[in-house]
């Protein structure tokens, strides 16, 4: 009789927990059901030899089925950077013959259930961001669910994908102080997201490299409401503008850009406006907006493939990428004149 650690009849979930790979992974190998590695199918089939484990008709009943289909949880779908982030990550899901099941946190009155239930429609889900918190995100390390986290920091047993911050909001900003500017003031919090903490450390640090005070940030949510609010503050002031802002994404910097300009406020000439992410808006938009082009649609496209990998069992240690992005800059900043990365 097949046996498991406890003296009962071994099941196919012993299975898994022996040879470490997920619930899906093993069924298929059981099964005969679905492309898997044959890495992943010796581990399968040692597991079951080491068990004694005896597939029975009604225990295959009872078997999870590969679903096919990869969850996605993101925090919200609002702002150009989602889609393109969806777009990158559906193309190589659907190249592959992976659907994508999408849930919002955002509003959402009890998104662990929400993402409870996704778990058991699912192979595997990609979390972006705040999404979730931590401790959601360890109780489905725990459970064996393949995890892939976006623009989150590591997290021990989860792959994560995410794009570089810091270094190139300190080159950003050591731009701006070589031209002049010495009053600037970094909008966004950074206490929404691992990314935008990421690039207020880069500001900080360059600020700090030239002795000069880091000051707090204008702790906004990252839209174009907040980018209009920040800046209709700023006209009201009377003392101590600041000659920069440094914007924590594209919405925020043209929204205020936009605001400022309307109000006859000169940019660069009066004040520099600078971003993140490079949406297609900030290189249309007079003056052209200086940003720092984050490769959203690979990070979307190397999430989808890093789940795949972890689902099918080609590989079992966790990875963590990081994707390198790049300064643009344009009028918006008044400093491109005798920059190689010009656009």
């Amino acid at each position: 009789m097949a046996s498991g650690t406890t003296g009962r009849p071994a099941t196919i979930y012993d299975v898994a927990a022996r040879a470490k790979l997920s619930i899906a992974t093993v069924s298929r190998v059981l099964q005969g059901t679905g492309p898997v590695s044959e890495k992943a199918r010796a581990r399968v089939d040692q597991a079951a030899q080491e068990l004694n484990y005896v597939p029975l008709r009604a225990a295959r009943s009872l078997a999870v089925q590969r679903h096919e289909a990869h969850g996605l949880v993101l925090p919200d779908l609002a702002g150009p950077f989602y889609g393109d982030l969806l777009m990158g990550y559906e193309r190589w899901a659907g190249e592959h013959g992976q659907s994508v099941v999408i849930t919002v946190t955002h509003g959402n009155p009890d998104p662990r259930r929400s993402v409870r239930d996704l778990a058991g429609r699912v192979d595997g889900i990609v979390v972006h961001g705040n999404a979730l918190d931590l401790t959601t995100i360890q109780g489905l390390r725990k459970a064996g669910v393949p995890l892939v986290l976006i623009a989150h920091p590591p997290i021990t047993g989860c792959d994560s994908v995410r794009s570089e911050s810091s270094a190139s909001a300190e080159q950003l900003t050591t731009r701006l102080l070589d031209h002049g500017r010495t009053n600037l003031l970094f909008v966004g919090d950074p206490a929404s997201s691992y990314d935008v903490s990421e690039r207020y450390a880069g500001f900080g640090k360059a600020l700090e490299r030239r002795g000069l005070e880091v000051p707090k940030p204008e702790r906004v949510p990252l839209t174009e409401d907040a980018g209009v609010e920040v800046a209709q503050q700023m006209l009201k002031a009377t003392k101590d503008r600041p000659d920069g802002l440094v914007c924590a994404n594209d919405e925020l910097a043209l929204a205020a850009l936009a605001t400022l300009r309307a109000a006859g406020v000169g940019v660069p000439g009066d004040i520099v406006v600078t971003g993140w992410d490079d949406v297609m808006a900030a290189r249309y938009v007079s003056p052209g907006l200086t940003t720092v082009r984050q490769p959203m649609a690979e990070l979307g496209r190397m999430a989808a493939q890093r789940l795949h990998e972890r689902v099918s069992g080609d590989r079992s240690r966790a990875r963590n990428d990081v994707l390198a992005t790049q300064l643009v800059l344009r009028d918006s900043c008044g400093t491109n004149g005798d920059a190689a990365v010009n656009e």
